[in-house]
């Protein structure tokens, strides 16, 4: 039985193994695949963002429209009851009563859906930030990772592989993490290559001045404050002039 366990972890870890492989190397398409799918999410939203507003004015036009009604009853009711009319006074006032009770019971029910509004409109506006912020720092990251793979095939011939995703944010941080990390392989790697070429000591001892090939602006001062010298040469066949009797 033991061995069986430790088979079946065995098979289990090459799975896992196989799935990491795959979901690293596809980490970017993975990360715009997550941001699309963000986006269809806040489009979702914002539908029912645009329905819960629709409702909350129809339900105020309604309100509305139970006032409008209840000032028509009332002066209905003033009118039958100067004429005497008590029976179809109170027919008008029960129906003015249900339509308070309407008022009354769907006002509680509007500011809700106001206060639902607000928090969803703030909570789209958060997301919406959010995705932004994600979508240019994945742009950085697709530029960044473009280079050191130039690089990486040039000094060390071999790709560096992407870390695991799981979500936008996250795998953003676990790549941003790696190529920090090849960063600095890639100074070590190329300090080794200046170690064994001599490469770094042959810059320190220019810098010193010890090497040929270096020259500071003192050099170039003390040459041009030298005297220029004019040598004269005869020409073939001619004499060069007597000097001047004493």
């Amino acid at each position: 039985m033991s061995m069986l366990r430790k088979l079946s972890a065995l098979f289990r870890g090459t799975a896992h193994d196989a799935a990491q492989g795959v979901v690293d190397a596809n980490a970017l398409k993975i990360l715009d695949q997550e941001i699309r799918d963000a986006d269809n999410a806040q489009g979702k939203a914002r539908d029912d963002l645009a329905g819960l507003v629709a409702r909350r004015r129809m339900a105020e036009n309604e309100l509305a429209s139970f006032r409008d009604q209840i000032a028509k009853y009332e002066s209905s009711a003033r009118t039958a009851l100067g004429q005497g009319k008590t029976d179809l006074a109170r027919e008008v006032a029960g129906r003015i009563a249900e339509l308070e009770v309407e008022i009354t019971s769907r006002g509680p029910l509007i500011e809700d859906m106001k206060a639902a509004e607000t928090r969803l409109r703030a909570a789209i506006s958060a997301t919406d930030q959010k995705i932004e912020t994600l979508r240019r720092e994945i742009d950085i990251v697709k530029v960044n990772d473009s280079v050191q793979r130039a690089q990486t095939s040039v000094a060390l011939n071999s790709a560096g592989a992407q870390s695991r995703i799981g979500s936008a944010a996250d795998s953003l941080q676990r790549i941003k993490q790696r190529q920090a990390i090849q960063e600095e392989k890639l100074a070590a790697n190329q300090a080794l290559e200046d170690r064994r070429t001599g490469a770094d000591l042959d810059a320190k001892l220019r810098e010193a001045g010890i090497l040929p090939g270096h020259s500071s602006a003192d050099d170039v001062l003390a040459r041009l404050s030298q005297p220029e010298v004019t040598v004269v040469t005869p020409r073939i066949g001619q004499q060069a002039p007597d000097k001047d009797p004493a």
